[in-house]
């Protein structure tokens, strides 16, 4: 490291080092940020543009043993997932594809059969069960406008909208064949046995998205409720062949992001409001 105090050179660094003698950070102040190369020039040969020279300055060539273990020590997440990476790599490439005349497979009806079975054979508990999932929705959908017309927080309404709105483009877009075993329940919501979208689920959807509101508000114990009923949810509606698997994840994936873009909404159109209201006490 240089002796002058300036920040060193190795913003590439697997980890972000401290100069013990001056205390910079690596990275800061020599316009190298990010890892870029500065050492560019610009090539006037077929198609012209810019090439690197000394790729011997390339961040990954100043990894080093230190640098990777911390890595596996402190960032394990992205590196299971690295290997999750290459394992299902060797899945796709090698699985034999289901034919076009052939049901899809999936693996929640397969860890489920239990459940259809049971639910087969004994049609007044799957009422039942259609008929708590029923008031479940509700109690979801209570909670979201309750949030909204009573408590003033609109938050959780606008990631329902767009949420729903969504799932109507993409159930629509892509209609996919209902499931072979289905045990349908006039007691079931939507009610009466009428047609759905099955790409994603709303039930799922719904349920984080009002789970998430709780915890932003310190509902612990409602928080957890909802997420432990959405799991019974999930496992009812994998055994009933009410939905597949991936419009489960599909569904916990989509609260998640609809209530973060309703999170940039809220926020944005609230900075909106005060900069019109400094902009009309200007002017008044």
């Amino acid at each position: 490291m240089a002796s002058n105090g300036a920040a060193t050179t190795l913003t590439g660094n697997l980890r972000h080092r401290i100069d013990s003698r001056n205390g910079n950070g690596i990275g800061n102040g020599n316009g190298n940020e990010g890892g870029k190369m500065t050492n560019k020039d610009f090539h006037s040969g077929d198609g012209g543009g810019y090439y690197y020279k000394g790729f011997r300055k390339a961040s990954c060539m100043r990894w080093t043993v230190e640098d990777v273990a911390h890595v596996a020590r402190y960032h394990w997440i992205p590196c299971v997932f690295a290997m999750g990476l290459l394992f299902f790599m060797g899945v796709e490439y090698t699985l034999r594809m289901v034919p076009p005349a052939s049901p899809p497979f999936d693996l929640g009806f397969a860890l489920t059969r239990p459940v259809h079975r049971v639910l087969s054979s004994w049609p007044e508990l799957n009422t039942l069960l259609a008929a708590l999932n029923t008031v479940f929705v509700g109690m979801q959908t209570t909670y979201i406008l309750w949030s909204w017309l009573i408590e003033g927080r609109p938050r959780a309404t606008i990631s329902a909208l767009f949420m729903f709105t969504c799932r109507g483009i993409l159930g629509y877009s892509t209609q996919l064949p209902l499931p072979q075993g289905f045990l349908g329940s006039e007691m079931d919501f939507p009610v009466g046995n009428v047609s759905f979208f099955l790409f994603f689920s709303g039930h799922v959807a719904g349920s984080v998205i009002a789970s998430l509101d709780m915890r932003r508000m310190r509902r612990w114990g409602m928080a957890w409720m909802f997420d432990f009923l959405n799991l019974l949810q999930a496992i009812r509606l994998l055994g009933t062949r009410g939905h597949y698997t991936i419009d489960l994840a599909v569904g916990v994936g989509a609260g998640i992001l609809f209530d973060s873009l309703a999170g940039h909404y809220y926020e944005a159109s609230q900075r909106k409001n005060i900069e019109d209201t400094k902009l009309a006490k200007t002017f008044a």
